[in-house]
């Protein structure tokens, strides 16, 4: 199953696919964002429905999404996140699709497959689609998940040919895939903050540690790290936390109660209670539910 590597402050994630698979589909509705900034070796589309005011972040590129999204990415080293932003919508609906480099590896260096390698060339620095591109293949998306086998693949190829046909139209998000965003004073010591938060949030996180690096007191701090982020501290390691139960849920066998410790919380009946606060329903339910809509083909 899937798993998570920490690099730097960036998360390189592990997915499930191995050698003889083709793809891999995770088709859900959601209220919110949690997962961390990430990157991975994978190719990747994902495709964000009723999600306006999201905020989507891919290398340099930070953008207000709108009602509908879709976005390419070929490079192992391009992070991305889509973050919840001012987005108040409850029923989310994502579709992300990961696949190897080396599928149609051969098809790619024939004459038929030319505008999907442009397209692939051009989404190393991430690539977004104008919304006719996205309606020429929502139907074809939207049933992905339910389609079995051959049928799957055939179905997937197709939205990738279509969506070639449309890459001079589409925009390039990043400026360089290994770029990162340029930041101010105050931006760096939040940057700092989050950075330790994303190494030691399996530890206890004490608010005087947090405050002597960045040379403030407690209080102070406090109302920094709320003003810059928009979360207060614990909160903020909180989301992070979750972040990564709900992927260790999702992608791993792991027992509930090991998750729980492995994420940094310190009793299961806390993490239950503050997992059914934030996502309105319990660890195994989520577990379960999500299961059901993951496939990798």
């Amino acid at each position: 199953m899937g798993k998570i590597v920490m690099e730097g402050h960036i998360i390189r994630e592990i997915t499930p696919l191995s050698g003889k698979d083709c793809f891999y589909i995770a088709d859900r509705n959601k209220t919110e964002f949690t997962y961390p900034m990430h990157c991975h070796k994978e190719f990747e589309l994902n495709f964000v429905e009723n999600a306006a005011g999201v905020q989507r972040i891919v290398g340099d590129s930070a953008e207000i999404i709108q009602d509908y999204d879709l976005v390419l990415i070929t490079s192992p080293d391009l992070e991305h996140v889509w973050e919840q932003g001012s987005c108040q919508s409850d029923n989310i609906r994502e579709i992300t699709i990961q696949f190897s480099s080396d599928f149609m590896k051969g098809l790619l260096e024939t004459n038929q497959f030319d505008e999907v390698r442009k397209m692939f060339e051009k989404a190393q620095n991430g690539l977004c689609f104008p919304l006719k591109a996205i309606m020429k293949v929502y139907a074809l998306l939207d049933g992905l998940s339910e389609t079995k086998g051959f049928y799957a693949v055939s179905k997937f190829m197709t939205i990738l040919y279509e969506l070639s046909m449309f890459t001079k139209e589409a925009r390039t998000l990043s400026s360089s895939s290994f770029a990162r965003i340029e930041v101010q004073s105050d931006s760096r010591r939040v940057q700092k903050v989050q950075d330790y938060i994303n190494r030691h949030y399996q530890e206890e996180i004490r608010l005087g540690t947090l405050a002597n690096m960045v040379g403030m007191t407690e209080v102070s701090f406090s109302r920094f790290f709320k003003l810059r982020t928009g979360k207060s501290l614990s909160d903020y390691i909180i989301d992070i936390r979750l972040g990564h139960a709900t992927r260790l849920l999702v992608d791993s066998t792991m027992a509930i109660a090991e998750i729980c410790y492995e994420c940094g919380f310190n009793n299961l009946s806390n993490f239950n209670r503050i997992f059914k606060k934030k996502k309105s329903c319990s660890p195994k339910e989520f577990r379960e539910y999500y299961r059901k809509k993951r496939i990798v083909i």
